[in-house]
């Protein structure tokens, strides 16, 4: 169970701003619940508030067995509009941004994002591949991704994990999570709750109650029991969020509960 950094500069990217001492508060305490994987980027901010800033103030000096992972490809103006997709030149100072806010000397993962306007990812990825081999990064992944951006991808330079749009409602581009645990890939979902509340609450409060959990706690157990190789990165600004969903990775579902959520999803 690690943690997404996404929320915590603001709850959306129009604001309002968060609380920084409640977000490096967070922070500590997730690391304090055994949290070792965090998840980032230089383009989650508002205005003067950036989730790398507030990482480093919370955890550096980092532990040794602190994951850290960002990601690339997508670019914001200081005022917060949306940039073009980064070209080679742009991924290289992408790459020098994160270093400098988080305080390393490399980075231990970086993601390309791939953005829908972007088809082959051979450039972008060749790009990261050569910072790789510089040693400022120790491991790619992809994000927002395709079965055939992988493969591309993987004609370059070894990937490690993929982080998708997933939930276990409406389940897009299920097949990416079989094909990562074929290749021992971790498959990272990125908004992993998307649809709860919105149908078939009752069922899901109903398994919860067996276990004396939470619905969230459901949803988040349940894509840990997809695979093996899956890695949950749920963000909040919440410390009892936090303590809701780190708990959530102890929660052990029966096969009957995993068949009805199966058929949740089917509806």
């Amino acid at each position: 169970m690690g943690f997404g950094a996404m929320r915590l500069p603001a709850p959306d990217w129009d604001g309002p701003a968060g609380d920084p001492d409640r977000a490096v508060a967070v922070l500590r305490r997730a690391v304090e619940l055994g949290v070792n994987h965090i998840d980032t980027a230089a383009f989650y901010f508002y205005k003067h508030l950036s989730a790398n800033a507030l990482i480093r103030t919370a955890l550096h000096p980092y532990a040794d067995d602190l994951v850290i992972a960002t990601k690339v490809g997508p670019g914001r103006t200081p005022e917060g509009e949306w940039m073009s997709p980064a070209g080679p030149d742009e991924l290289t100072a992408a790459v020098h941004r994160n270093l400098r806010e988080l305080g390393r000397d490399h980075l231990d993962l970086v993601y390309l994002r791939r953005l829908p306007s972007v088809e082959s990812l051979s450039e972008q990825f060749g790009a990261l591949a050569a910072l790789r081999e510089q040693g400022l990064i120790r491991h790619l992944g992809l994000s927002n991704v395709r079965p055939e951006h992988l493969a591309e991808a993987e004609q370059i330079a070894p990937v490690v994990a993929v982080q998708n749009q997933f939930n276990l409602v409406t389940r897009p581009g299920a097949a990416m999570v079989g094909i990562c645990a074929d290749k021992r890939i971790a498959f990272v979902p990125y908004f992993p709750l998307g649809g709860l509340g919105i149908a078939e609450t009752g069922r899901l409060q109903g398994i919860a109650d067996r276990h004396g959990a939470t619905p969230v706690q459901v949803m988040l157990a349940g894509l840990l029991a997809l695979s093996p190789t899956v890695l949950l990165i749920p963000g909040t600004s919440s410390p009892a969020h936090l303590e809701e969903n780190v708990a959530a990775g102890t929660l052990r579902l029966h096969t009957e509960d995993l068949a009805e959520l199966d058929s949740i999803s089917r509806r």
